[in-house]
């Protein structure tokens, strides 16, 4: 099988049908698992918000198979199949090196990435692929730089990640092998820093599990989820933008590139116009409630699977306006797209950061970007548990 598919009779990922927001109700996942699935934004936070749903109870004995071919995310060793304070000290290793505080020391240096990317770029003879030329290499060599893996194969570690995502692209048994590969290379790697740290987030990750007695099963494997989710979903995310911004939002391309504030703004608008998944339920968006819990006027029994639908939440009318986004101007509440709660998304605010200064920096150094593409011609990396182009040719 291969690694990916490819598909030009798909639609762009901002035209795809979300479900409608509405009370819970009843679905069910690949694996034929019955779930509740809520879509509206205050549900969403609810789910995501209360303990009396959780992660660890999907790993008991009497838990329902939730993915047809085992992932990542599916690792009960993992920091998002946590809770409580067993969640809260594996989390405690790193959660200090992604604060907003610590975030912004970085914006110089991830701001000379998007540069020395773009510089490579606009050496290129038009039309060039903004995918391999800018949007795929750019979140892997910002995480590559702060976990200290510059040295790493940036093709390995994209193997990696699309088998640790994978959605369907592989087999169980290519995803075992890939999984067991990444692990014994995280292993090593822990193992490494330990005896010669450094300055990066692997090295902090290991002194900080090691003065709290972390099993290193769990150390492993947060070091694995670090590097995909480090680059993987803005990766994805800056690719869906691209597409969207050049056909159907050409409009608002001048405006990204007035200032980074005004870039980050539409960053913003732009997770939650543009989502990263299809109508699929992710699967870390996934909680089990433990108690019978009344969630939108609806009772939900011990014991039942909840899936939270963040990107219907995102366009829930009664939170958001309806239609196509103001880009500029400020959500009106708080975004669900990073998630919410203990599981809020370590990497938010990189991301966001990666987000605001590409889209401003690729504004500002080619005004006259124009898609070389159509919505008929894109090819798309399926089979994994996003979506995005594989190539998008651009001219300038």
């Amino acid at each position: 099988m291969s690694t990916h598919s490819t598909s030009r009779s798909l639609c762009p990922m901002h035209r795809i049908d979300l479900p409608e927001p509405g009370p819970p109700r009843p679905a069910t996942l690949a694996t034929g698992t019955p779930v509740w699935l809520v879509t509206r934004y205050a549900d969403v936070r609810q789910v995501l918000m209360d303990p009396r749903f959780n992660r660890s109870s999907l790993h008991a004995e009497d838990a329902p198979p939730l993915l047809v071919v085992p992932n990542l995310l599916d690792d009960p060793n993992g920091l998002l199949n946590q809770d409580g304070e067993a969640h809260q000290r594996l989390r405690g290793t790193v959660q200090r090196a992604f604060t907003p505080r610590a975030i912004a020391r970085w914006r110089p240096w991830v701001a000379s990435v998007v540069e020395a990317l773009l510089d490579d770029f606009a050496a290129q003879d038009p039309p060039a692929d903004i995918i391999e030329g800018f949007t795929r290499p750019l979140p892997v060599s910002v995480i590559s730089r702060l976990m200290g893996l510059d040295h790493v194969d940036r093709e390995r570690i994209r193997h990696w990640a699309d088998h640790a995502l994978s959605g369907g692209a592989h087999t169980r048994e290519q995803v075992v092998a890939a999984m067991h590969e990444f692990g014994a290379f995280a292993a090593d790697l822990v193992a490494q820093r330990r005896k010669t740290p450094g300055d990066d987030l692997v090295s902090g990750l290991v002194a900080a599990g090691d003065s709290l007695d972390i099993d290193e099963r769990q150390l492993v494997t947060l070091v694995c989820g670090l590097v995909v989710a480090g680059h993987e979903t803005t990766m994805t995310a800056l690719g869906n933008i691209v597409v969207y911004l050049l056909t159907d939002r050409q409009e608002a391309w001048p405006g990204l590139a007035e200032d980074e504030e005004t870039a980050a703004v539409a960053a913003e608008q732009l997770l939650r116009a543009v989502p990263l998944s299809e109508g699929r339920v992710l699967p870390g968006l996934i909680r089990r409630a433990v108690e019978d819990t009344e969630v939108g006027g609806v009772t939900i029994p011990a014991g039942s699977v909840v899936a939270v639908q963040t990107n219907a939440a995102s366009r829930d009318p009664d939170v958001f306006p309806p239609g196509p986004p103001d880009l500029f101007t400020p959500l009106t509440a708080p975004s669900v797209i990073f998630g919410a709660g203990p599981h809020h998304c370590l990497g938010a605010w990189l991301a966001r950061l990666e987000l605001g200064l590409a889209l401003h920096r690729l504004a500002a150094r080619f005004p006259d970007l124009c898609a070389e593409f159509t919505s008929g011609t894109i090819e798309w990396r399926e089979g994994q548990m996003t979506r995005s182009p594989r190539r998008l040719p651009v001219s300038w």
